[in-house]
Order: structure tokens, then C-alpha cells, then sequence
């Protein structure tokens, strides 16, 4: 099975609402789409948003580093040899997370394809079925607390809230707000999205445990880069931390896993390149015994659809976070992960079994 074409699409799906954290606001989500196609006519989806100020990524640089430098690595090359491929994206171009993830979805999806087997299967098969979070974005406090309510009465038992944009003040009236409209059986998460400074993190979350406000966990208090200050944090309070922007590479999941610098670690294909690097990481948490959640950016069904492929073949991952489709004003996949309130199915199809993608501009095909 031999890759025989390359195709680089760009899509844009507007959200139904605009999606806002301390780094960010996202009216539509924006992606390129590749999808390969093989000598024997199987096809592979794979999907890359352009998120710059997480990743450093944006749509011009994905498409241009698909097109231009892993093309060439592609095509002509065995799928049965996934290792060489997957090894010659990760060395031929450094940084480019996202742009090697669309690509290694997509081997993932063929190479699957070939065995017959859903990808989830193909890669440990451990469970068929996952709950997604719901996230509230930042707003004001009584903004929060109403949407926060309209997705508890949609089924959804665990939110994410976005902080960290504004005062600590401010964030502590919009949890305060949440927990009153929900009430006390929603698990609550929180993300600071590196908003907070050290001392304000601790301050902040031993108020939060003051008050008796129930906080599940808070992700990525502290700037990605400040290793140090995020293990300051985690010993300090009783609240468990998680990373997120200081974890892309297996290197730096160990680095925080030997230094004990948080208690659980978000994976995201767009931070690790894909499934191939996502093991490693996974597999060194484990053996440290911290517990993974799987993450995701502003996507559509094709790349949540190879996360939660992944997060559900896996023991360790324990929580995931794949609501961005239900953020999204239409659904342009055909196939792929089902999705029931915050359940999520998986077909019996092979591969991501992801049949087509509607909506979409070509930019150019490679054969």
C-alpha cells in the first residue's frame, strides 16, 4: 500500500458562538485538511487548526510545510513501513506540530484501513466509548453562570472554565457564579491558559479550596516556559494541576514528570505531532502513574475524531475534552465519531472511518 496522492484543503466553520480564553477569541474555526490517497484507492483524513499564539501555527505555515517538505517524504513511500514515514515527518522539519499531526492522522487512518480495524482497535482498543467536557468560555460572571446552566440541562456533568483574562477578583465571581447556577454535583475544571502569575495561582486556588468551591482540577496556571513555577504551584495547594502548554514533546513531559511540576498532563495532537509522539508521552506518564486527559483545539470531526481514537485506546487517559464540534454551526464530516449529548461512539468502520468532508476549498493536489 503505497501513498500515490497528496491533497491540501483549507475549511473555516463559524462557531455558534465566539469561543474566548486568556489568549485568545475564535469566531470560526479554521483548519487545512489533508487527505492522502493510497495505490489502492483507501483514503486518509488528517486536520491542523491554526492556533499561533499556542502553537505558533497558522494556516499559511501548515499548508506550506505539508506541501513543500513532507510531500515529498509521502509520496511513493509503503504504508506498511508507517515507522520510516512517521520518523521522516518528526526529523525533516523542527517545530510544525499541527502540520505533522494532519499528516500522521492520516497515515494512522490508512494504515488502519489496512488492518481492518477501527483505529481506536488498531492502537490498544481499551475502551469504545468516552464523555466529553463542555468548556465555558470567558465572559462576564452572570454571562457564565447561564451558559454554564444551558450545559448542565444539555447532560453535561463536567464543565471546563475558562479564567485567568482579568482580575483574580473577576475570576473568582465567575466561579462563584458558575457553582451557584449548576449547583454541587457538576465536576468543574478550570483553565488559566497561562494567565496567572505563580504567587496569584496559589493565592487564587487556596481560595478557591477556602471556599469550598469543589474545583476538580485547574490546567496551566503559570507560563508554559516557567517549569519551576508550575511545580511551586502544584506543591503549594491540595487542588491537582495540570499541564497543557508545557507539554508538546516527550521530552518535555519528562522533564515535568521527573521534576513532579504537576499532577496529570493534557495531550493534544497538535502539541505532540500527532498519535506517534502522543504515545510516548502517554506511555512516560503512566509509568510516573499520572493520568493523561486528551485535549483539543477549535476543530471539526476530523481531528477530534483521531484524538478520541487515540484517547480511548489508552488506560491512562482518563479525561477528555472533544467539544469544539458541538461549538460549531455545521458539521462538514461525513462519518467519524458519533456524538449523543457528551457521549461518544465509535462506527466499526476501519480507520477513522471518516467518509468524506464536505465544504471545503482545494488548495492543491500533489500526485
Amino acid at each position: 500500500m503505497v501513498i500515490q496522492k497528496v491533497e491540501v484543503m483549507r475549511q473555516a466553520t463559524p462557531l455558534v458562538k465566539p469561543f474566548k480564553t486568556a489568549l485568545r477569541t475564535v469566531t470560526e474555526a479554521e483548519s487545512v485538511l489533508v487527505k492522502l490517497t493510497a495505490d489502492n484507492g483507501m483514503t486518509g483524513w488528517g486536520e491542523a487548526p491554526a492556533t499561533v499564539v499556542i502553537t505558533g501555527d497558522s494556516l499559511d505555515s501548515i499548508q506550506a510545510a505539508i506541501m513543500h517538505t513532507f510531500t515529498p517524504l509521502l509520496l511513493g513511500k509503503s504504508l506498511l513501513a508507517y515507522e520510516q514515514i512517521l520518523q521522516s515527518v518528526h526529523q525533516g522539519m523542527v517545530g510544525n506540530s499541527s502540520a505533522k499531526a494532519a499528516v500522521d492522522m492520516a497515515v494512522y487512518d490508512l494504515v488502519a484501513q489496512h488492518a481492518g480495524l477501527p483505529l481506536y482497535q488498531f492502537l490498544g482498543g481499551y475502551k469504545n466509548r468516552l464523555e466529553t467536557d463542555f468548556t465555558v468560555s470567558v465572559n462576564a460572571p452572570a454571562e457564565m453562570g447561564e451558559d454554564a446552566l444551558r450545559c448542565v440541562e444539555a447532560g453535561f456533568d463536567v464543565l471546563k472554565i475558562k479564567v485567568g483574562k482579568d482580575s483574580i477578583e473577576t475570576d473568582l465571581e465567575r466561579i462563584k457564579e458558575i457553582r451557584r447556577a449548576v449547583g454541587d454535583k457538576v465536576k468543574i475544571r478550570l483553565d488559566a491558559n497561562q494567565g496567572w502569575s505563580v504567587k496569584d495561582a496559589i493565592r487564587s486556588i487556596h481560595r478557591l479550596e477556602e471556599l469550598g468551591l469543589g474545583i476538580e482540577l485547574v490546567e496551566q496556571p503559570v507560563r508554559a516556559y516557567d517549569i519551576e513555577g508550575l511545580k511551586r504551584v502544584t506543591d503549594a495547594v491540595e487542588t491537582p494541576i495540570m499541564a497543557d502548554e508545557s507539554v508538546f514533546s516527550p521530552a518535555q513531559a519528562l522533564e515535568v514528570l521527573q521534576k513532579r511540576a504537576a499532577d496529570l498532563i493534557n495531550i493534544k495532537l497538535m502539541k505532540s505531532g500527532g498519535i506517534y509522539k502522543a504515545q510516548l508521552i502517554n506511555q512516560a506518564a503512566e509509568e510516573y502513574g499520572v493520568e493523561c486527559m486528551m485535549g483539543s483545539m477549535i476543530e471539526t470531526r476530523v481531528a477530534i475524531t483521531a484524538a478520541a481514537h487515540f484517547a480511548a485506546s489508552k488506560k491512562n487517559i482518563t479525561r477528555f475534552d472533544f467539544d469544539a464540534p458541538l461549538m460549531l454551526v455545521h458539521d462538514i464530516v461525513e462519518g467519524g465519531v458519533l456524538y449523543s449529548g457528551r457521549t461518544l461512539t465509535f462506527p466499526d468502520a476501519p480507520g477513522l472511518g471518516i467518509t468524506s468532508v464536505r465544504h471545503t476549498q482545494e488548495a492543491e493536489a500533489i500526485r
